[in-house]
């Protein structure tokens, strides 16, 4: 599995410090960013007519450079910008620009709206006359375009400091940022391309990406390919629905242990047994409690021998109140069952992951529209934004199938959530908005 990286408004800032360390000038990476921005502006709106907000820092700068580049191509383009600008390079740009700077507050609107008011960094609301004038003319806009970021977002946590205009299309740099994937943000982002401008990243944030599945060799068989063990509690529709998903996911061997649930695959295996021996089983990849586990006295019996079965395990729902976690046990709580486990944590949703990863021992798959992997060697991922009719009731079930399935098959925690978080959300969006949870299965 690889991923875009995603790196924090500082990250971002010693990226560029470094690059202009190594001989680099800031004018430099401007142009390039400006640039690009302008050809993915061009691809994506052709030659409407245009006009570019350009603020006072290099944000802004870039702007001046896209409208530059957008005018070369022959668009009617026209600049407004709330102030002259401050720093050298954003200075530079505008005296590049041939046009004259309408001041924002009188500026007309035009087809094309490009944000190049405020990207990475912004740590306060805007200006509310500047705030109220940016929603006035991307409502008027036929297609809104940002730039870095749309202005009025926060870069590292997903917050919005001021109200935000839907934009159409996203273009960064170099690359994601976590407010791109992190939500509330993420839902006014568009499309979102990131543009080389050959700087040199390296971050242990990622974005989940598309896994490369290896289909089944010759030598393969079905424990190889891994064997998932479930344990059904009081509702077992719900670890059923987790046991047929691990067999969709490319488990090679699927046993459902408890009472039998009429109507799975024939391919599940069901039947009477002591849990304790079937789970002594060395052949077993992953083991999944929490699904409809329930609550009292027999979900604490098999709850204390899935703990105590030493087999790599996915914890889910009601088994998320155990006291002891083994280490790299994956935990996948959603909101709330995550503030009842870590209710002390603050920051970003991926500073909470991180530390909860780090205070468990555990792989935490911190579910919702932003699901965040985090492992407890600081690395993290985020998902591509989740389709909203996943909140419906079984998808979590379905997805700790997944996850044991994929930690069955290839042993690495991190990368089997990670694997299993892309899967789920791409069948969710195959399923479409009718979905219910049996429907992400089939799409599997």
């Amino acid at each position: 599995m690889s991923g875009r990286l995603i790196l924090t408004a500082a990250g971002m800032r010693a990226a560029e410090e470094a690059a202009i360390a190594a001989g680099t000038p800031v004018e430099a990476l401007m142009e390039r960013a400006g640039l690009a921005a302008a050809e993915a502006a061009w691809r994506y709106a052709g030659p409407l007519p245009t006009l570019v907000l350009c603020g006072p820092g290099n944000n802004g700068g870039d702007g001046y450079v896209i409208a530059r580049a957008l005018r070369a191509r022959g668009i009617a383009v026209r600049v407004a910008a709330p102030a002259e600008p401050k720093g050298a390079a954003a200075r530079a740009a505008r005296e590049a620009w041939d046009g004259p700077v309408e001041a924002l507050e009188e500026a007309g609107p035009a087809a094309l709206l490009v944000d190049a008011l405020f990207g990475t960094g912004l740590a306060r609301p805007l200006d509310a006359a500047v705030s109220a004038r940016l929603r006035d003319l991307a409502g008027r806009a036929q297609a809104r375009i940002a730039v870095d970021l749309p202005s009025g977002v926060s870069t590292d946590d997903g917050a919005i400091l001021s109200p935000v205009p839907d934009c159409d299309l996203t273009i960064t740099f170099q690359t994601l940022k976590p407010s791109h994937l992190l939500q509330p943000a993420a839902r006014h982002m568009g499309r979102i391309v990131v543009a080389d401008i050959g700087i040199s990243a390296a971050s242990d944030l990622t974005e989940i990406g598309r896994p490369s599945l290896r289909d089944p060799g010759p030598d393969d068989h079905k424990y190889r390919r891994g064997y998932v063990a479930l344990l059904a509690g009081a509702m077992p529709g719900a670890s059923a629905l987790a046991a047929a998903a691990a067999l969709r996911a490319r488990a090679g061997y699927v046993r459902l242990i408890g009472a039998p649930v009429a109507g799975l695959p024939h391919a599940i295996v069901q039947g009477p047994g002591d849990a304790a021996g079937l789970l002594a089983d060395a052949r077993i990849g992953a083991v999944v409690i929490g699904p409809g586990l329930g609550k009292g006295a027999e979900a604490e019996r098999l709850l204390g021998l899935a703990l105590a079965c030493g087999r790599p395990l996915v914890l889910d729902a009601d088994a998320l109140t155990a006291g002891r976690i083994p280490a790299s046990a994956i935990l996948t709580p959603h909101e709330g069952e995550f503030a009842r486990l870590f209710p002390a944590l603050t920051g970003s949703k991926v500073d909470k992951a991180r530390a909860a990863a780090a205070q468990s021992g555990a792989i935490i798959v911190y579910k919702g529209p932003d699901t965040v992997v985090a492992a407890p060697d600081g690395r993290a991922a985020i998902a591509p934004p989740a389709p909203a009719w996943l909140a419906s009731a079984g998808t979590g079930d379905v997805l700790a199938g997944i996850v044991a399935a994929r930690l069955a098959a290839l042993g690495d925690p991190f990368d089997a959530a990670c694997e299993a978080v892309w899967l789920h959300g791409r069948a969710a969006r195959r399923a479409g908005p009718g979905l219910i949870a049996d429907d992400l299965i089939a799409n599997l």
